[in-house]
């Protein structure tokens, strides 16, 4: 994989976390706001119109709170992700999209989260200030990567880091840090020998893959907020980097029974049924997948194209290994 487009998914994934660290007045692995918790679901069962309306809401209710910027982000990033991806190299990801006029919305929401936690943490310091601050940085990192801007993306993602690291300076328990970490650590070090020279030139921080695993585990078994995206994120680096695709569906697989009607946790399953060789049960998630009702006409449109790219070269797979 070009250098250049490594980097870029490194920060990228980096910042999928993006809204999900506990409000500033709850500490992390504390019970988690049912409000909060709402808008979560709607977002994972790709809710995404009403979990949109919903953090609007809050942000109306709670107007120093960085939350309900990121909440509305979160649930904006899903839609970027549907419209983005692609079927390449027997799996369905996001790789590159064009700079929209539409991004401004997307990058006025990290801005605001970012300084509003600024602000805070200058009246009252907290692992939880430091930990939305990283978020705003991870929300505007991961669309820069997606659009091909790597020193935006590289100025946000290590200072995003830098946070987490002061989250965890103040709160060692603070579980849903691990996660932002462990995603950095686990992708940092899946650079090539080249790519490892300009990074330090660069001044990106070394990480390590067994570091990312055991923290992104734990945000799983401890997070308050992070525990869903950890298995998401966790599944997709086994299935790209690692090709343990049985571990991967074993990750998966309870997120997408929470959610089934998440057309993406579909899709992602069946791509791993396909390369385990399953490739009945593949066939059936990509159908599931495009017979799930989406309220965005153009999120429908690519899902039914994915789909059908995905379930044709599972068929000429199946015949191929029949003959």
């Amino acid at each position: 994989m070009r250098l250049v487009h490594r980097c870029a998914l490194l920060a990228w994934l980096l910042t999928m976390l993006s809204c999900l660290a506990p409000p500033p007045s709850h500490a992390a692995g504390s019970a988690v706001p049912p409000e909060v918790s709402a808008i979560l679901d709607k977002i994972y069962s790709f809710d995404l119109d009403d979990a949109t309306q919903a953090a609007r809401r809050f942000q109306r209710e709670h107007p120093d709170d960085p939350l309900g910027f990121l909440l509305e982000g979160e649930a904006l990033w899903w839609r970027i992700w549907c419209s983005s991806a692609e079927y390449k190299w027997g799996m369905i990801d996001v790789r590159h999209r064009a700079k929209l006029d539409a991004d401004h919305r997307y990058f006025e929401l990290a801005t605001q989260a970012y300084s509003l936690a600024i602000a805070q943490n200058r009246s009252r310091e907290s692992a939880a200030n430091y930990f939305y601050a990283g978020m705003g940085d991870a929300l505007a990192a991961r669309l820069y990567a997606l659009r091909g801007e790597n020193r935006a993306t590289a100025r946000v993602g290590v200072r995003a880091r830098q946070n987490f690291l002061h989250a965890l300076e103040l709160d060692r328990d603070y579980a849903d840090a691990d996660f932002g970490l462990g995603l950095y650590n686990y992708y940092v070090d899946t650079l090539g020998s080249l790519a490892r020279v300009l990074r330090f030139f660069m001044g990106i921080p070394g990480g390590s893959k067994q570091d990312g695993v055991r923290q992104l585990e734990a945000a799983i078994a401890s997070g308050a907020l992070t525990p869903t995206l950890a298995r998401i994120y966790l599944a997709l680096n086994l299935h790209r980097y690692d090709q343990r695709y049985a571990r991967a569906l074993g990750v998966l697989q309870p997120v997408a029974a929470k959610y089934p009607a998440n057309p993406l946790f579909q899709l992602m399953i069946g791509d791993l049924h396909a390369k385990l060789g399953h490739w009945d049960q593949a066939l059936a998630h990509y159908r599931a997948a495009a017979a799930l009702p989406v309220a965005d006409g153009e999120c429908k449109s690519r899902i039914q194209s994915l789909a059908d790219s995905a379930a044709a070269a599972v068929a000429s797979l199946q015949a191929s290994h029949k003959q």
